[in-house]
């Protein structure tokens, strides 16, 4: 009921500032700037937690004529209604997945090739390549948004009411995955039946039977209590995709040199910030399932699950050829990692 109320006056604040942006100017309070950012997540999640420090950089260096705003818990409406609300300028910034931004860009769907990183440490030193991935930051442009960094959201594993140990358990389980083509292709190879819906449905549909099972990463099994209806998680670690924090492109490019870099620093530091809360807050998760909800983890051969899938690749990158020289670039650096050239 409270979180309700919010929601209305975060959107009825919202209308407003619509139409003062819509006059071509952002709106303001006692002659400051407010920067409004979206996202999905709790106010104890590590994005939250990257997310303040991002404002308290910002407010520190230009405090004078920013205030940042940061709207929780969807209260701003789906990632996927924040991504348009973004694009328009309503807001400002929206933390979004992947997935979410294959509409806007062919690139953004490499995300979802499974296994495409050898290592989380490969997944990592990419991602932190800031010069290479502003390649990929720009491809939205034309769609009226930029990334400016990304957030860890760690590995996906399989989770379900009965355990999967190799590929063949999937065979004939309904599998919640996201609403990507390239996921639920993975999840049909793997021999299950790939269910596309809204994250919020997943806790009701496997305690109704309606599916077996999911994939996410740990917090799913704590944050949104998963953990309640599925008691085995397997560590097969088929996709690594990250989140990422998109900026308006107007504002960006109406930004002085200045304050451009500072938000650009802001950025950064949000990423060390959640990165390193991303670990503690898995850890957390971890023992709060397995103590308080009684879940088991599976180590199981990554390598039965990784042959099982590894022909989508090919098939991807003949259907997608925007993915192919970051595909390439990745398959360098999971080289270079074992030591070739």
């Amino acid at each position: 009921m409270v979180r309700g109320l919010w929601k209305k006056l975060a959107v009825a604040a919202l209308t407003a500032a619509t139409v003062i942006s819509a006059s071509g100017c952002g709106s303001l309070t006692d002659g400051k700037r407010i920067i409004r950012i979206s996202h999905a997540q709790s106010e104890t999640h590590p994005e939250h937690l990257g997310l303040l420090a991002f404002k308290e950089y910002v407010e520190e260096k230009l405090g004078d004529k920013y205030e940042v705003q940061i709207f929780p818990n969807e209260l701003l409406g789906s990632a996927q209604k924040a991504i348009e609300l973004t694009q328009t300028g309503a807001i400002d910034f929206v933390v979004a997945g992947t997935a979410n931004l294959e509409t806007f860009a062919d690139v953004y769907e490499i995300f979802s090739m499974p296994y495409l990183f050898d290592s989380e440490e490969i997944y990592k030193e990419v991602m932190m390549d800031t010069d290479y991935m502003e390649n990929i930051y720009e491809s939205t442009d034309e769609a009226g948004f930029r990334v400016v960094t990304w957030y860890n959201a760690g590995t996906r594993n399989f989770y379900a009411k009965t355990p999967i140990n190799t590929p063949d358990d999937l065979k004939g389980k309904k599998i919640r995955v996201q609403q990507s083509p390239a996921s639920v292709n993975m999840v049909n190879t793997f021999g299950a039946a790939a269910a596309p819906m809204g994250f919020g449905e997943v806790y009701t549909a496997i305690q109704q039977g309606v599916i077996d099972g999911a994939e996410n990463n740990e917090l799913a099994l704590t944050n949104n209590k998963h953990g309640e209806v599925a008691k085995y998680y397997s560590y097969n670690k088929h996709q690594m995709v990250p989140d990422m924090l998109v900026a308006n492109l107007k504002f960006l490019n109406g930004l002085s040199a200045e304050e451009l870099a500072v938000f650009k620093e802001a950025a950064a530091i949000s990423t060390e910030v959640e990165l390193e809360e991303w670990d503690k807050s898995i850890e957390e998760a971890k023992q709060i399932a397995q103590n308080d909800m009684g879940v088991q983890f599976l180590e199981v051969d990554v390598n039965a699950f990784k042959e099982k899938v590894l022909p989508l690749h090919q098939q991807m990158l003949e259907e997608n050829p925007a993915i192919v020289d970051f595909y390439n670039h990745i398959q360098l650096v999971n080289e270079n990692a074992k030591g070739g050239n």
